[in-house]
This record gives structure tokens, sequence and C-alpha cells, in this order.
């Protein structure tokens, strides 16, 4: 039995950053975060993102806006979506990590909370100076093969799991997908 729930995320995902804020509320729960590369998963399942078709992005806004209404979630649907994440999620694993925290709710608000333009290196490098993480250090680490490879790892092996989006929870190799089944992931937890 599993003494902790996994928690995939992308920072590009509005039903992540969703996600992140309500476990932010399950102080006693551990919550293992397991950074991916949203778009490398899609590629390797084929999938095509919601954001590229009309219809469903017309609807994910809609729905966003009324589960972080319904929630006392502040969110904003960012105004630049969508970029792409990939230095963004480098980025978090390659920040010490007593620094991951802060990391992901800064870059989570300032996306889908604040509407900043992650794409644009200035605005990104203004969030690291105000964590107090060396500038220089940090687009040097992002480009190190090392980090490369983790989140390469981290993302095929999310695949390899059979998760195919972001959120999805995981306890006890049971698979919950999507923001709304948080829910039924803790009572997963809570029969343990």
């Amino acid at each position: 039995m599993s003494n902790h729930i996994d928690f995939y995320f992308d920072i590009i995902s509005p039903y992540a950053y969703i996600a992140h804020k309500k476990i932010l509320k399950h102080k006693n729960i551990i919550f293992n975060y397991k950074p991916i590369y949203l778009g490398g998963l899609h590629k390797l399942a084929g999938i095509d993102s919601p954001a590229f078709n009309k219809y469903k992005l017309k609807n994910n806004i809609n729905d966003c806006n009324l589960v972080s209404e319904k929630n006392n979630i502040e969110f904003k649907w960012n105004s630049n979506f969508p970029i792409n994440s990939l230095n963004i999620m480098r980025g978090y694993i390659s920040v010490s990590k007593d620094k991951q925290n802060d990391y992901l709710n800064c870059f989570f608000d300032a996306y889908w909370k604040d509407d900043y333009d992650l794409s644009n290196v200035e605005n990104m490098s203004k969030l690291i100076r105000d964590l107090n993480i060396d500038n220089e250090e940090f687009f040097q680490s992002i480009k190190e093969q090392s980090v490369k490879d983790k989140l390469i790892k981290l993302t095929t092996d999310a695949f390899e799991k059979e998760v195919f989006g972001t959120p999805t929870f995981i306890v006890n190799n049971k698979i919950f997908w999507g923001q709304d089944r948080l829910e039924y992931a803790l009572e997963e937890f809570s029969a343990n």
C-alpha cells in the first residue's frame, strides 16, 4: 500500500495548476510531485492537445473558470497559451530541492494567475531573480544533458505507466486522471 500520492504535472496545464492548489489544502498527505513534459507525453501517446482544437479550447477555458471559481482558486486563462514548457520543466528539475516548491508556486501563479508570458526569457529571468536563484546558473543548468535526460526519463516513465495527460494521480498503482479525480485518489489513499 502507498504512503503517498504521485502527482504528474506540467506547469503548462491549467488543470494541473488547479489540482496543485487543491493539493495544498491536504497538508497531512504526502504528494510526490512528478514533473513531466506534456508536449513529449502527448507525442508518445499520439494525442493532439486540446489547445489546438478551437472547440475543445473554448470549453477548457470555460471549464477552468467554472472549476476555479467553485473552488475559490484565483485563476486567469493565460493570453499566451499555449507555450512550450520545456525550459520551465527543466528548470523545476534543475533547481535545488529546497527551492522546488517555491519555483513551482511562483511559475504556476505567474502563468495561471498573473498572465505572464513565460516564453519570454526576460519574464523568466525576473521570476528566477525573485526566487533568489542565480540567473546565469539557472539558464546554464537547463541546457545540461543530465537535466534534459532526467525530464525525458520522467516523461517516458509516466508514459510507460499509461499516464497520458496532466494532472494524473497514481495511488496503489491505480491511475486517476484529471483535477476532478483528486477526491478519488484521496479515497484510495485513505483506504490503505
